[in-house]
C-alpha cells in the first residue's frame, strides 16, 4: 500500500486548460525524444566560482502556447557535473531519452526544456539556476501531423526562464517575437521522432506524462541489462484475474442517518450558492454508484467497471430466502445497519503482482431534483438536465503477492485527500469526535471476498484468456487507457456473474452530468453479460457499446464498428528518396554579358540607329555596365517623375565561328520573354542582315542586324533594329507597388529566349541585368549590353558535382553549355511626370485600405427629381431617369409595334366598338371633302395628335403592368443595396491580399452569424496565428481574437456577435491559377505602338461573401471584384519531353540566404520551404531536410500530345502561411512525338516517321537541331497534302558515344506554324577499333601537319569509300571519299589541325561504304605540345 500511495503522490499531473478538453477527441501519439548533448557557454564562470559541486540538468514540460498553460509533469534528466569549461565550445552530454503521448495534436502543443545549473552554497544549501530555455515544436504546422523526421535536430536557446513565455506580449510564433533574445553559440541536440512501439502500453501510462525510459513503469518487465531502455521495446507483465464477491458498503452511523445529513446538505449548498429555495430545491437519491478500477500508481489500467448498488433490505424483499439468510448473516457485524450490497460478481483482469498495482473503490451517488407542482419525478428523457453526481467515498486495496483468496474489510476514505480521479469527495467525520479504535471506521467500511481466478477457468473464453505468451508479446492494438480512444474488444469478451437478474437499465447513464457523459463517450467498450442470458440485439449486431458498465448503454458512434472485423496490416514503407539528378536554379541559364567593344560600338553607330531621348528631347544618359550601381529605395520613391518608359531595343547579333559539326546559321530569329508583370512577350521574325567581313567584331565572329522582316522573308527599308516599351507608371501600378518595381530592377535579370525563325528551334538563352535602368533622379539612363546566347543540351543521365552553397561552383555532368553567338541589346528608362489626381479611398496606402467597413449609408441611391448638373446638398439624391432608359426589358417591350402588340383576344374589339369607329371614319372623311382642301394641313395635324396620344396611352398601361410585376424585386434590390458592400483588390499569382471586413450588428439583440463565402480562393483566416502574421506584415493595429470562429468541419463558419457590436472578419484572397491570355506586344517602326500593358485579356474575377443572422436572414454583404495581374517571373525553365509521359525532374533551390527576402545575420537558421503550382494537375513537392543540406523540388507533369506545349509556374514560399513567394518559376513543357534510335557511331541508322496531313494542302519542310549528325528525306520544301499519309527518312550518323537529344520539327514554310515535332534519343556506342596511331603536335599557332595512313580494299571487286571523322574541326582529309580495286591499296591524306591548349586528343576515323555502313575505324591519339 505504501508503494502505491509513493508514486501516486510523486505523479500527480496538472491537467490540460478546459478549452482544449471541449475540443472532439483524437488518437493519442507515442513519441520518443533523445536528449544528446548541451554545446555552447551557457554556464557563466561567475557561477562556478560562487558554487561547489556545480551541475547541470535538463527539465522539460509541456506548454500550450495558445492558452500559456503549463500542464503534464515536468521531467528532469540526470544532473551532469560540469568542469572548468577550458575547451570551446564546451559540450555536455546527457544521452537520456523521455517518452511520452498526448492527444492534443495541434501545432501550439510545444515542449520546454529548460538548462538549470545547480550546485552548492558555501553554507551547504542547495541552489538551482536557469541558464536558459528551448522551444521544442513537437507537432508540425498542418493540424495533426507529428514531426516524423528521425534525424538529429538543433534546438535554439533563449535567455531567461520558461515562466517568460506566460508574459502577454508573447504572441506566436514565440521564437520570432522581439521580446525573445536568442543565446548565441548555444544549442541542444536532440532527435524527436513518433514511437508507435509505445502503443500497446498506452494503458499504463497516463496521457501527457514524460517518463524515462530508465524509470520502473508498474505493469512493465525490465529491460534487459543493468542500463537498459525499457520503454524503446516494451514488455508487458503477465497478469492475473481476481474475482470480487459478496460486496457489502457500510456507512456510519447508518445507511438512513447518512444519507438524510447528505440531502440536507446538498440542499442547503444550493439554497446558498443557485438560491433555490428550500421547498422547491427537494432532491432525491437516483441511484448509488461504485466504479472499481485496477490504478498502477499512474493511472487507471483500463476505465473503471460501473456497477450499481441497492440497499440492502431491497435485495433481501426480491431474492429466495436463501439469499436473504445469506445477507443477513454476512452483515451482522453491521450492528444492525443496513448495508449497501452488489448483487452480483466483479472480475477484473488486469491486475499485476506489483506493489504498486491496487483496486479503487469509488461510491458515487447520483441525485434528481423533481420538477413541477406536484412533486412528481421528471421523465427519463429529461434527466440529463436536472441530474447530479457526487463522489462520497472511496477505498484502495493492495493484494499481497502470496493471497490467493479471502476476506477483507476496508476503511473508506473522504474528505479533501487526494484521490484517483481527482474530484472532490464527501467530508468524513470530524477526529475530534471519536477515538482512534472509532476513527478507522467512522467514514464507513466495504467488505468483500476475494478470489484468484484459477488458468483455464470454464467462464474464459477461448483465445480471450491471458496466458504466459500472450503477456510477453503484447497485441498491436493496445486496450484504451482513460484517456486515449475506446477499442473495441471481441465479441463475447465479457465477465459472467452469479446474478442472473440485474436490476435493469442504469438511469444514472442516461441522467449523467455533460463532465460525465463525455467521459462515457471515451470509454474502454469491454463489458461484463450476466451469466447464461442472451447477447442483446445490439451485441449481437456487434455495435459497439459503453465499457465497464453492468447495465448497458449503447454507443451512438459507429466509427468503432470495423476495428471488431480483421483487418489487413499496411505494409511497412522503408525509408527511401526517389533519385531525381537535380538541376541547380540561377545556373543552366546564366549567360555572362558584357560591355559593347569599341569595334562594335563603331559598327552600330554606323548603321543608323534612332538616338533615345528623354521626355525634354535630350539624349538619355548612357551608362556603362560594368559600374557598380548603388541603389536608394528613398531616391527613387522620391523621384519628381513617377512614370517609367521601359525601352528594349534589339541591335544585332553576332555569331560564333561555324564549324562542321555546328547547326547552319538561321536566317530570321525572334524573342521571346517576360518583363516583370506584363504579359508575356513573343517579337515578330527579325532578318538577319550580314555585313561585310569588316563587320568582324572578335575572332571568327560575324556581326548581323536585325531588320523587321516583311512577310515574303525580305528585309524592311526602315530603320535597323526593334524596339519595345513598356509603361510603368502610377495608373498601371498598384498602390505602393513603386518600391517594388524598382526593387525587382535592382535584384532581377531578364532572361531572353533566342528562336530560329525558320525552323522554330531554341538558339539559345540570355539573361541580362537590370539594375541598371534605375535613374536615382536621374531623367533618363540608358545601358548596352552585348550578352552571350547559351544554348543547354541535357544528356539522360545527368549528375550535378560541386559545392551547392556556393553560387557558381556547380558543374553539372553531362550538360553541355555552348555559346551560339552575341546578342547586342540596349535598354534605356525614361522618366515621365504623372497626372496629379485626387486621392480617393481606392489609392489609400495598404495599411488604411486593408480594413473594409459595412457602416456605410451612400450605397442606397434614392430618387429625387433634380435638374442634370444642379448642386446636391445630400449624398443621397440621385437625379431620376426615365424606365426606358434603365431598363432594357422594358424598352423592347415600348418599342414592339402596335399591330404586333395588339394581337391575341385583347387586340379584338366588340361589335360596338367597330360600328363607333366606322362611323367616326365616315364622318371624318366628309368633312375632308367638303374643306377641299382648306383645312387639309389642320386635319393632318389632328390625326398625328390623335395617333400620339393613343400610342401614350398604351405605353402607361404597359409601365403601369411592369411596374406592378417587378415592384417586389426591385425593393428587394434596394434593400439588399443599403447592406452591400463593394471593393475591389487586386492580386497577382501566389500572393496573399489580406484585409479585414468590419462587421457590425444593427439590430439590440444578439446573433450567431454564418458567413457564406462563394468563391474558393477566398478564404476567411481561422487561425491566430495566421492573423497575427497578416497583420504584423501589413502593420495594422487592429485586435486579434482566439478562437473567434465555430468551425463545422465542411460547413460554413458561424461568429457571435452580440447587440451593436463591431467585429473584424480576417479575409485572404489567395489564387493559385493563371486565367490570362499573351498578348503580342506593339512593335515600334517610326511610330508610337501601343504599350504592351494594354491586355484586355487579364480576366475580372467577382466574389461575394454573404453573412446570415438568425433566422437566415442576411445582414451584410461583401461584393469583391478582382483584378488579376499576371506574376513576374524570376527564372524560366524550358523542357523537352516524349509526348503522353510524365516529366520527373528535381530543381534545387539557391541557398535560402541568397534568396530575396531572407533575412540577414541568421546563417544558422533555415526556414521550411513551401511550394505550390498553378498547374493542379502537376505535382510539386519538396522535402524537409537537415541544416546545411541542399533542397530539390520535385515536379512531375503530365505531358500532352505533340506538338502541344504545357505553361505553369511554381511558387516557392520560405514562410508557413504562403504570404508571399521568393521565387516565382515559369517552367515551359513541350510534348514532342518520342523516336529512339540505338546505333554505331560514325555509321548511318535508317529510321521512317510517318507524316499526316491536315484539313489543307501545306508546303513544309523538316529542320533538325545536328544537321551533321540527322538528314532528313526530302530534304527541301515539299507539299504534305491533306488529309494523306507520307513517310518522311531520317538517317543518323552520330559523331561521338553516349545518349543524347536531337530535336526534329516539320514547319509550315508559308505561315511559320509548327506542324509536327519528334525527339530522336539516340543510345550511340562507340565501333570497334581495328587499327590506332600516335601523333605528337605542337600546340599554339601552329600550322599542322600533313599524315598519311593507308588502306587496303579486304574485297575482290572494286569499292567506293567514304571518309568520316568525330573531330572534323582537328582532322580533314584529303578527299571525302575514294575508290579503290579489289585486294589494293589506297593512300589517305590527313589534314591535323592545331589546339590552343597542350594536351591529348583521341580522334577516331571511320572508314564506311557506300551505304555508309563502317567497315574500319582507326583510332588516332594525338598529343598537344
Amino acid at each position: 500500500m505504501k508503494d502505491w500511495l509513493r508514486i501516486f503522490d510523486q505523479n500527480v499531473l496538472v491537467p490540460p486548460h478546459p478549452q482544449r478538453a471541449r475540443q472532439p477527441i483524437k488518437e493519442s501519439t507515442a513519441f520518443q525524444c533523445v536528449l544528446k548533448w548541451l554545446e555552447g557557454p551557457l554556464i557563466k564562470q561567475g557561477v562556478l566560482e560562487m558554487l561547489s559541486e556545480v551541475g547541470c540538468c535538463l527539465r522539460v514540460s509541456l506548454f500550450d502556447v495558445t492558452y500559456r498553460h503549463f500542464f503534464g509533469r515536468t521531467w528532469k534528466t540526470a544532473v551532469r557535473p560540469v568542469e572548468q569549461l577550458s575547451r570551446q565550445p564546451s559540450r555536455i552530454v546527457f544521452d537520456e531519452s523521455l517518452y511520452f503521448h498526448t492527444s492534443l495534436n495541434h501545432p501550439n502543443i510545444v515542449a520546454v526544456v529548460e538548462v538549470v545549473t545547480e550546485g552548492r552554497r558555501p553554507d551547504g544549501s542547495l541552489q538551482a539556476l536557469s541558464c536558459g530555455f528551448g522551444i521544442l515544436r513537437i507537432f508540425g504546422n498542418k493540424l495533426e501531423s507529428p514531426t516524423s523526421a528521425s534525424q538529429d535536430k538543433r534546438l535554439k536557446l533563449y535567455h531567461g526562464t520558461p515562466r517568460a513565455l506566460l508574459h502577454p506580449l508573447l504572441h506566436d510564433p514565440v521564437e520570432q517575437n522581439k521580446h525573445m533574445t536568442l543565446m548565441e553559440s548555444c544549442s541542444l541536440q536532440y532527435m524527436l521522432r513518433p514511437h508507435p512501439l509505445l502503443e500497446p502500453v498506452f494503458h499504463l501510462l497516463p496521457e501527457n506524462l514524460l517518463v524515462s525510459g530508465l524509470q520502473h513503469i508498474p505493469g512493465l518487465l525490465p529491460a534487459h541489462g543493468e542500463k537498459g531502455d525499457a520503454l524503446r521495446k516494451p514488455r508487458l507483465q503477465k497478469s492475473v484475474t481476481w474475482d470480487l464477491d459478496d460486496l457489502f458498503f457500510t456507512l456510519y452511523p447508518s445507511l438512513e442517518k447518512f444519507e438524510e445529513e447528505l440531502l440536507e446538505l446538498l440542499v442547503s449548498d444550493r439554497f446558498r450558492e443557485e438560491g433555490i429555495t428550500r421547498d422547491g430545491g427537494t432532491l432525491e437519491i437516483l441511484e448509488r454508484r461504485l466504479c472499481v478500477g485496477v490504478h498502477n500508481g499512474l493511472g487507471f489500467v483500463q476505465r473503471p467497471q460501473v456497477v450499481v448498488l441497492v440497499p440492502e433490505m431491497d435485495v433481501a424483499l426480491t431474492r429466495s430466502a436463501s439469499f436473504s439468510r445469506k445477507v443477513g448473516s454476512s452483515s451482522k457485524a453491521s450492528s444492525g445497519n443496513q448495508a449497501l450490497v452488489l448483487r452480483s460478481r466483479l472480475r477484473l483482469r488486469e491486475l499485476v503482482r506489483h506493489p504498486a498495482f491496487a483496486i479503487v473503490f469509488q461510491l458515487e451517488y447520483v441525485f434528481n431534483s423533481p420538477s413541477g407542482a406536484d412533486g412528481k419525478a421528471t421523465s427519463v428523457t429529461s434527466l440529463s438536465s436536472v441530474a447530479c453526481m457526487h463522489m462520497v467515498r472511496w477505498a484502495v486495496w493492495n493484494p499481497l503477492p502470496e493471497a490467493g483468496s479471502g476476506k477483507v474489510v476496508l476503511p473508506l476514505q473522504g474528505g479533501i485527500r487526494p484521490n484517483p480521479s481527482h474530484r472532490l469527495v464527501y467530508k468524513v467525520p470530524p477526529a475530534c469526535m471519536n477515538s482512534k479504535e472509532v476513527e478507522q471506521v467512522a467514514s464507513g467500511t466495504v467488505q468483500f471476498q476475494y478470489s484468484l481466478s484459477p488458468k483455464g477457468h470454464p467462464d474464459t473464453l477461448p483465445g480471450h484468456g491471458r496466458g504466459p505468451e500472450a503477456e510477453q508479446q503484447p497485441s498491436r492494438k493496445p486496450p484504451a487507457s482513460p484517456a486515449s480512444p475506446p477499442a473495441l474488444p471481441a465479441r463475447g469478451h465479457a465477465a459472467p456473474q452469479d446474478s442472473p437478474v440485474g436490476p435493469g437499465l442504469s438511469l444514472s447513464q442516461l441522467a449523467a452530468s455533460p463532465r460525465s457523459a463525455a467521459r462515457c463517450r471515451s470509454a474502454t467498450l469491454s463489458s461484463p453479460q450476466p451469466a447464461g442470458s442472451e447477447p442483446s440485439p445490439v451485441q449481437a449486431q456487434g455495435l459497439p457499446l459503453e465499457g465497464r458498465i453492468c447495465h448497458l448503454e449503447a454507443e451512438l458512434s459507429q466509427a468503432s464498428l470495423v476495428l471488431g472485423a480483421s483487418v489487413a496490416e499496411h505494409l511497412q514503407e522503408l525509408p527511401f528518396t526517389p533519385v531525381h539528378v537535380p538541376i541547380v536554379a540561377g545556373v543552366q541559364a546564366r549567360s555572362s554579358g558584357s560591355k559593347l567593344s569599341r569595334a562594335s560600338m563603331v559598327l552600330l553607330q554606323a548603321s543608323g540607329f534612332p538616338e533615345i531621348l528623354d521626355a525634354n528631347k535630350q539624349p538619355a544618359e548612357t551608362v556603362n555596365p560594368a559600374d557598380p550601381v548603388q541603389f536608394n529605395p528613398q531616391k527613387e520613391e522620391s523621384d519628381c517623375l513617377q512614370g517609367n518608359e521601359i525601352v528594349l531595343r534589339f541591335l544585332a547579333f553576332s555569331r560564333v565561328s561555324q564549324d562542321s559539326r555546328a547547326a547552319p546559321w538561321p536566317k530570321t530569329v525572334y524573342f521571346t520573354f517576360q518583363f516583370y508583370r506584363f504579359p508575356p512577350v513573343t517579337t515578330p521574325r527579325l532578318q538577319l542582315v550580314r555585313l561585310d567581313e569588316a563587320g568582324r567584331t572578335r575572332p571568327g565572329s560575324l556581326l548581323h542586324l536585325l531588320v523587321l522582316a516583311d512577310r515574303d522573308d525580305s528585309s524592311d527599308a526602315g530603320s535597323p533594329g526593334f524596339q519595345l516599351k513598356f509603361l510603368a507608371e502610377p495608373g498601371f501600378l498598384r498602390p505602393g507597388e513603386q518600391s517594388r518595381f524598382s526593387h525587382y530592377l535592382a535584384a532581377q535579370t531578364l532572361q531572353v529566349d533566342v528562336w530560329d525563325g525558320d525552323s522554330l528551334l531554341l538558339v539559345g538563352s540570355a539573361a541580362v541585368p537590370m539594375k541598371h535602368l534605375l535613374r536615382q533622379g536621374r531623367p533618363a539612363v540608358q545601358v548596352s549590353h552585348e550578352l552571350e546566347v547559351v544554348a543547354t543540351e541535357y544528356e539522360q543521365d545527368v549528375v550535378v558535382s560541386g559545392d551547392v552553397t556556393r553560387l557558381g561552383s556547380i558543374q553539372p555532368i553531362g550538360v553541355y553549355a555552348v555559346v551560339k553567338g552575341w546578342l547586342h541589346l540596349t535598354l534605356a528608362n525614361i522618366g515621365h511626370v504623372c497626372e496629379q489626381r485626387v486621392r480617393d479611398s481606392s489609392t489609400l496606402p495598404p495599411s488604411r485600405s486593408r480594413v473594409i467597413s459595412n457602416d456605410r449609408t451612400g450605397h442606397f441611391e434614392g430618387g429625387s427629381l433634380l435638374r442634370r448638373g444642379a448642386p446636391r446638398p445630400v449624398k443621397n439624391v440621385v437625379q431620376a431617369q426615365k424606365l426606358a432608359d434603365v431598363d432594357c426589358e422594358l424598352a423592347a417591350m415600348l418599342f414592339v409595334p402596335t399591330q404586333r402588340r395588339s394581337k391575341g383576344p385583347q387586340g379584338a374589339g366588340r361589335e360596338g366598338d367597330a360600328v363607333r369607329r366606322r362611323k367616326l371614319e365616315r364622318m371624318r372623311s366628309v368633312r375632308l371633302q367638303e374643306s377641299r382642301g382648306e383645312l387639309s394641313c389642320w386635319g393632318a395635324s389632328m390625326l398625328a395628335q390623335q395617333s400620339v396620344r393613343a400610342q401614350h396611352a398604351r405605353d402607361l398601361q404597359v409601365i403601369a403592368a411592369y411596374r406592378e410585376r417587378t415592384k417586389a424585386e426591385s425593393i428587394t434590390s434596394a434593400l439588399s443595396l443599403a447592406i452591400t458592400t463593394k471593393h475591389t483588390v487586386h492580386v497577382t499569382l501566389g500572393t496573399a491580399e489580406f484585409f479585414e471586413f468590419a462587421l457590425r450588428n444593427p439590430h439590440n439583440t444578439q446573433h450567431t452569424v454564418t458567413i457564406e463565402v462563394d468563391s474558393p480562393e477566398l478564404s476567411i483566416i481561422s487561425d491566430s496565428r495566421e492573423w497575427r502574421f497578416f497583420k504584423d506584415a501589413a502593420k495594422l493595429h487592429t485586435p486579434v481574437e482566439e478562437d473567434m470562429f465555430h468551425l463545422r468541419g465542411g460547413l460554413a463558419p458561424q461568429l457571435f456577435l452580440r447587440p451593436r457590436e463591431t467585429a473584424h472578419i480576417p479575409f485572404k484572397y489567395q489564387t493559385f491559377s493563371v486565367g490570362q491570355a499573351p498578348a503580342e506586344p506593339s512593335s515600334e517602326k517610326g511610330t508610337d505602338p501601343g504599350s504592351p500593358q494594354k491586355c484586355s485579356a487579364t480576366p475580372t474575377k467577382h466574389a461575394k461573401v454573404l453573412f446570415r443572422g438568425g433566422g437566415g436572414k442576411p445582414i451584410a454583404v461583401l461584393c469583391l471584384t478582382v483584378e488579376t495581374q499576371p506574376p513576374a517571373a524570376d527564372q524560366v525553365f524550358r523542357f523537352y519531353h516524349p509526348e503522353l509521359t510524365f516529366l520527373k525532374k528535381a530543381i534545387r533551390l539557391p541557398p535560402w540566404h541568397t534568396l530575396p527576402g531572407a533575412p540577414v545575420g541568421r546563417p544558422g537558421e533555415e526556414p521550411q520551404v513551401h511550394v505550390r503550382c498553378s498547374d493542379p494537375n502537376v505535382i510539386c513537392e519538396t522535402q524537409n531536410v537537415g541544416p546545411g543540406e541542399p533542397r530539390d523540388v520535385f515536379l512531375k507533369v503530365a505531358s500532352g500530345r505533340s506538338p502541344e506545349s504545357k505553361d505553369f509556374f511554381v511558387l516557392v514560399y520560405t514562410d508557413r502561411w504562403l504570404a508571399t513567394p521568393v521565387q516565382i518559376w515559369r517552367i515551359h513543357l513541350h510534348s514532342l512525338r518520342r523516336v529512339d534510335a540505338s546505333c554505331v557511331t560514325g555509321q548511318r541508322t535508317r529510321l521512317s516517321l510517318v507524316l499526316r496531313g491536315t484539313q489543307a494542302v501545306r508546303r513544309v519542310r523538316a529542320f533538325t537541331s545536328h544537321p551533321q549528325e540527322l538528314t532528313t528525306d526530302p530534304r527541301g520544301v515539299f507539299v504534305l497534302p491533306p488529309r494523306g499519309v507520307q513517310d518522311l527518312h531520317v538517317g543518323v550518323t552520330p559523331r561521338r558515344a553516349g545518349t543524347r537529344f536531337i530535336h526534329l520539327n516539320l514547319v509550315d514554310v508559308d505561315y511559320h506554324q509548327l506542324v509536327a515535332s519528334w525527339l530522336v534519343c539516340l543510345s550511340c556506342r562507340p565501333p570497334l577499333i581495328s587499327k590506332a596511331f600516335e601523333i605528337t603536335l605542337a600546340a599554339g599557332e601552329g600550322k599542322g601537319a600533313n599524315k598519311r595512313i593507308t588502306y587496303t580494299n579486304p574485297y575482290p571487286t572494286p569499292r567506293t569509300y567514304r571518309l568520316l571523322s568525330d573531330r572534323p574541326d582537328l582532322l580533314q582529309f584529303r578527299e571525302e571519299s575514294f575508290q579503290v580495286g579489289g585486294g589494293e591499296t589506297y593512300t589517305i591524306g590527313l589534314r591535323f589541325a592545331s589546339r590552343q591548349s597542350a594536351g591529348e586528343e583521341e580522334i577516331l576515323i571511320y572508314i564506311n561504304d557506300h551505304e555508309d555502313k563502317n567497315e574500319e575505324a582507326f583510332c588516332v591519339k594525338v598529343t598537344y605540345q
